[in-house]
């Protein structure tokens, strides 16, 4: 199945499917800096998004669970995602999937991540080596935007009175894009 970015530059670029719920209020408030109220009082949203610390996200206070890992990923997070969900109420999950991420080529990272744990960490390389070589796969991602549509649909299965949606975060412009089927 191929997928399209929807770019939201204006209230009617919102997808159909997020209008009403805190996805279209989460594409409000960063992309379209919609005021945002002091508080929400609650979470009303889960969002997933990876480590990378260029990405930061327009939202009021105590809007979102935000979860964040290599990647974006959720496999392992599971329970978190339940809490969110069981305890903390929210029915709707934000996985932002990001350009240029580390995690989408990891596996061509190998001598700078294992020179970075020697000399910054102090493992020896052979430790270094094996910690990549045993944990890397469950953290490479690949395509970005296939991950992060297969990451919603495995989530939708686990959690199917939930919705996940698909975003892409574009670092160069810090402006969430929707990715939609078709």
């Amino acid at each position: 199945m191929t997928h399209h970015l929807v770019p939201v530059d204006s209230p009617d670029d919102i997808l159909q499917s997020y209008r009403g719920t805190p996805i279209e209020s989460l594409l409000r408030y960063h992309n379209l800096a919609e005021p945002l109220p002091p508080s929400t009082g609650h979470a009303h949203l889960l969002v997933a998004m990876c480590m990378d610390h260029r990405k930061e996200l327009v939202i009021p206070n105590e809007f979102a669970y935000v979860l964040r890992s290599a990647g974006g990923n959720l496999r392992d997070s599971e329970f978190e995602v339940a809490y969110a969900i069981a305890v903390g109420g929210v029915d709707a999950i934000a996985l932002l999937a990001h350009t240029d991420c580390g995690m989408s080529h990891v596996l061509s990272k190998r001598e700078p991540f294992i020179e970075g744990l020697v000399q910054g960490a102090g493992w020896t390389p052979e430790s270094a080596a094996e910690h990549l070589d045993d944990d890397a796969h469950r953290h490479r991602i690949g395509d970005a935007v296939t991950f992060v549509v297969d990451e919603g649909a495995r989530l939708r299965t686990l959690f199917p009175a939930v919705r996940a949606a698909a975003l892409l975060y574009r670092v160069d412009s810090d402006r969430l894009t929707q990715v939609a089927d078709g």
